[in-house]
């Protein structure tokens, strides 16, 4: 008996392709979630079946596609309208590796028969993994057309697929293809996880919201399910909601760095930094090459007051990225809480000549300096940060203490009043100072 074999007509979309949003970077390190298999189609015998076609099929079920590829290519060569023997050749080439000759194997099975399902519906696969326009037309034609096996979910996987392609160019459509899809197999929440991220893409998000629910509701141990609500929550900035979904994320699967550094991120947006730390840590035992989670880890610990664990942080990642102007000034925040005020300013200064146009870190470096009494560099990178940003009362104050120990007395007058005149009481501790100088400095009348 021939069998068409079905190529992986929808990838079992799991953390690193369908995570986007909030999950992307620490999916994209989780390993790809497995594919549906191909699956075998008997198809009517109609005497079409020669002994190198009977040959090849047991390689193919051996995947021994390398003897099967010959053997196939005699077949069709032999006979050249035999749309089983191309169909097969296209499987194989496929397999192997030969795109552009599994593309030319399976059009002649569809020019050969051009109502056999499995046919249109590899080609239409094919075409699509090399943006090949014509992956609509063959798709299309697929979903009008009856599998040999399953109908039902054979036509939903073509509506899928469909809506996959049509996502960017066609949103709506593509919407319409994944409605298809569920109306065939109502069971299956594929159709629903699909849907789920294209209507985030057009702020849907109530809807989107829907569909995740749907998906899980049909599949609780779904992990897609889970994540794109985590995801939604977390963009929502509904942070509480996203935390539960995390931890049915965890439970289910406790070794997931994604998910741990998920709710690391959800704890921390909480400034609940204890246990954002313990969350990181997590992450990075699992993924120790992970970058991306060591920096906001040193990050966290500066935001939780752990100022010496995030300068070891700090050091650490910048021990093999010494050349990132933001691991410096992380670095130098950290020693400026600490009052390690000299080493602080040196930081700023690294920060400033890898990226000369920082202007937040002009200000850091100008309250450096202040405190080391290095009044000429507080006042060359105010005005350094000026050039980007706009002045603050902090920035008028250090400029006119800076002055003021110049002896650039009127100058410094000049800042102390535009110092007042912009605290409106938010610092009075340096309001009372500025006061009693102005007092002194100022001439009298």
């Amino acid at each position: 008996m021939a069998r068409l074999r079905v190529l992986c007509a929808i990838a079992a979309v799991g953390f690193a392709s369908r995570a986007g949003g909030l999950f992307a970077q620490a999916a994209a390190q989780q390993p790809a979630s497995s594919t549906k298999p191909h699956h075998h189609v008997q198809v009517e015998d109609d005497g079409s079946t020669s002994p190198d076609l009977s040959r090849a099929t047991e390689l193919i079920e051996k995947n021994d596609f390398a003897a099967a590829e010959p053997l196939l290519q005699k077949a069709t060569a032999t006979d050249p309208h035999n749309y089983v023997a191309w169909f097969d050749l296209g499987f194989v080439e496929n397999a192997l590796g030969k795109m552009d000759d599994s593309i030319a194997a399976y059009r002649k099975s569809v020019e050969a028969k051009p109502t056999v399902f499995e046919s249109n519906l590899n080609l239409g696969l094919q075409l699509a993994k090399t943006h090949n326009p014509e992956a609509e037309k063959f798709l299309r034609a697929a979903t009008s057309l009856t599998p040999e096996k399953n109908a039902s979910q054979g036509q939903a996987a073509a509506w899928i697929s469909l809506g996959h392609l049509l996502e960017k160019s066609k949103p709506d459509d593509a919407l319409a293809a994944f409605e298809k899809a569920e109306a065939l197999s109502p069971t299956d929440p594929e159709p629903h996880l699909s849907a789920g991220p294209l209507l985030e893409s057009a702020s849907r998000f109530a809807d989107a919201e829907s569909e995740y629910k749907r998906a899980q509701a049909l599949d609780p141990k779904n992990v897609d399910a889970t994540i794109g609500l985590a995801n939604l929550y977390m963009r929502g900035r509904r942070f509480p909601d996203a935390a539960q979904q995390l931890k049915t994320l965890i439970a289910a699967q406790p070794q997931s760095e994604a998910a741990h550094l998920q709710m690391a991120r959800v704890l921390a947006a909480q400034e609940n930094y204890s246990e954002a730390v313990g969350e990181f840590q997590t992450a990075i035992k699992i993924a120790p090459n992970d970058t991306v989670a060591q920096r906001e880890l040193a990050d966290v610990l500066a935001l939780g007051g752990k100022y010496d664990q995030a300068e070891a942080a700090y050091r650490a990642l910048l021990a093999e990225r010494g050349n990132d102007p933001e691991l410096h000034r992380g670095l130098g925040q950290a020693l400026l809480k600490q009052k390690k005020f000299p080493e602080a300013q040196d930081e700023f200064l690294k920060t400033v000549q890898l990226k000369p146009d920082y202007g937040e870190a002009y200000g850091d470096l100008a309250f450096a300096a202040s405190e080391n009494k290095n009044y000429p560099l507080t006042l060359k990178a105010l005005d350094f940060r000026a050039k980007s940003l706009p002045e603050v009362p902090v920035t008028y104050f250090l400029r006119a203490s800076a002055l003021d120990h110049l002896r650039q007395y009127k100058p410094a007058a000049a800042n102390y009043h535009l110092f007042l005149d912009s605290a409106h009481g938010r610092f009075p501790d340096q309001e009372w100072q500025a006061q009693h100088r102005l007092i002194t400095i100022e001439p009298k009348k």
